[in-house]
């Protein structure tokens, strides 16, 4: 289990780095980690996926064709909750 400073560098990596290079994988381990730290969480679906954290909900959809990675609309989104949650601060 990550604590949250952990979580919190993971999310800053996300934001701050290349958002184009960003796997579902990536989302799903900040996802199950902040479970892991008391946030009710919840994953859905398959090939589009809703996440939600706490009463914030986002949704990826993983079929890029030809790339393991995600939209950077998603990643946005992603972030934009995180923000909100207090997670990330611009």
């Amino acid at each position: 289990m990550a604590d949250i400073r952990r979580i919190k560098a993971r999310i800053r990596a996300i934001a701050e780095g290349n958002r184009k290079n960003v796997t579902v994988e990536d989302i799903r381990w900040v996802v199950s980690n902040l479970g892991r730290n008391g946030y009710l969480t919840k994953e859905s679906g398959t090939g589009h996926l809703l996440f939600r954290v706490g009463n914030k909900r986002f949704g990826v959809c993983e079929h890029n064709p030809g790339s393991s990675q995600i939209k950077r609309c998603y990643v946005d989104d992603f972030i934009g909750v995180m923000i909100d949650l207090d997670l990330y601060e611009e």
